[in-house]
């Protein structure tokens, strides 16, 4: 089988690469796992210098490796140079804290001695999405290879250069062999790999059906795993908002990446006395988004990563629309120009059962909610099979502390921002949006064997 990469903004075919074989991949598991048994007793401080590399690495390279980013899956120029800067920033992060993440934790028990130690679980299986296709994969690699685990990285079949270049990346930073390597396979042989006896345990971002696929391969052979699937997020807005902040971050929550982020702001919920000024005020930011070639400096928007995306997401428009649903902007796509655009959308008198309200609406779609009331807007924001992420937007910070904290059923709250991702904070989510956490302290423990050590 050839993996084929399409440029989206043109439809272009910029690359053909053959598939590993079974053959080749069992080689390079064992070489991985054979890398592990040096790479555990690496000492440290030896291992930081490594990422350090990598770190100045990315920042020398960043427009070729952004260039490649735009390429391969249409993200405009200025947000993949700031997945490259992302990337450099998480590996300072963790050269700077693993350490103190990583000490032995006394314990005071009945013992002469007793501690917690941590130590690396071995091949780590990676499955990363295309929309981050450098940050994905960085922000699970980084704290797992510190650690001293190793990994083997299976990338989305539609990047396949980027997953390349991250696989020199790691060799140019003078990684030891084999400590981080790339498979270049389909989806269809992941079950395969999760089985193989020296793959200690997955993680995988993506969609909530490959999540279930990989929970229930992994969970078959009694192999931990960590889900980053999908989200609808909510992004509630009070009487009391600040609402010109309220539509500018909203309209960035929506638009980053194309509207192509699982945390991604996705339903806009307000109270009754600020509705129709927020949507005036939301629809109008929303049309302002330029469209078009995404190395271009003045254009907001690039094409969606693929076709088949394109088409997924116009269907759930079209089926919304027919289901009641009003169309206030966008919508519209002109199959004369080449590429895989789709222009920002806004959808309102959105309601229970429609695919606005209850699906991952994977592009620059917004849907406006009308809620009837301040504990309305908080079931409708509940009203989801997903938990990832959440936003309350209000002027009284005591409010909106109480209602992200003990209220909004979400692994990620914000106040009067949208949500993103930072190294310093862990980063998860809860229901349908999967289990376990990246970032943070806790996402350097997720691949660990926390051993308890008793002495007596």
């Amino acid at each position: 089988m050839v993996l084929k990469s399409i440029n989206p903004a043109n439809g272009e075919l910029i690359g053909e690469y053959t598939e590993f074989n079974a053959e080749q991949f069992g080689n390079i598991v064992d070489r991985v796992n054979r890398s592990f048994k040096t790479w555990s007793k690496t000492g440290l401080h030896r291992r930081i210098d490594h990422v350090k590399n990598l770190a100045d690495l990315l920042s020398v390279n960043k427009e070729k490796l952004a260039a490649i980013i735009t390429n391969e899956m249409g993200k405009n120029i200025a947000e993949a140079r700031a997945e490259i800067d992302k990337c450099a920033w998480l590996c300072h992060y963790y050269c700077e804290n693993i350490d103190d993440f990583l000490k032995v934790k006394p314990i005071q028990t009945d013992a002469s001695e007793s501690y917690i130690s941590f130590r690396p679980l071995g091949v780590i299986l990676a499955i990363m999405p295309w929309n981050f296709p450098f940050w994905q994969v960085f922000r699970c690699a980084i704290p797992t290879l510190l650690a001293g685990n190793t990994m083997l990285l299976k990338h989305a079949s539609n990047v396949s250069a980027c997953a390349l270049a991250i696989e020199e990346l790691f060799r140019e930073a003078d990684f030891p062999n084999d400590v981080f390597r790339t498979v270049l396979v389909s989806g269809q042989k992941v079950e395969k790999m999760i089985a193989h006896k020296s793959i200690a345990a997955v993680t995988l971002t993506g969609s909530d059906k490959a999540g279930r696929s990989v929970a229930q391969s992994a969970g078959s052979h009694l192999k931990k795993c960590v889900l980053e699937l999908g989200g609808s997020d909510p992004y509630i807005i009070l009487d009391d908002a600040d609402l010109d902040l309220a539509v500018q971050t909203c309209v960035k929550g929506r638009l980053l990446n194309a509207g192509q982020s699982c945390i991604g702001a996705k339903r806009f919920i307000a109270t009754p006395k600020i509705y129709d000024r927020f949507k005036a005020e939301f629809v109008r930011e929303m049309k302002k988004a330029s469209m078009g070639n995404p190395f271009d400096e003045n254009k907001q928007l690039g094409p969606l990563a693929r076709n088949d995306i394109r088409e997924d997401l116009i269907a759930q428009v079209n089926e919304s629309l027919n289901m009641g649903a009003q169309l206030l902007c966008g919508g519209l796509v002109n199959y004369d120009d080449k590429g895989f655009y789709y222009p920002a959308t806004v959808l309102s008198n959105v309601q229970p059962g429609m695919p606005a309200y209850h699906q991952e609406m994977f592009g620059p779609v917004a849907a406006l909610i009308k809620a009837k009331d301040e504990t309305d807007t908080i079931k409708i924001a509940n009203d989801t099979s997903f938990g990832l992420g959440a936003a309350v937007f209000t002027s009284d910070i005591e409010k909106g502390r109480y209602l992200a904290e003990f209220e909004l059923e979400a692994g990620c709250c914000f106040v009067n921002d949208f949500v993103k991702s930072d190294p310093r904070l862990p980063f998860g989510g809860i229901k349908e949006s999967g289990y376990g956490r990246e970032l943070s302290i806790y996402g350097a423990h997720e691949f660990m064997n926390i051993k308890t050590v008793y002495i007596k």
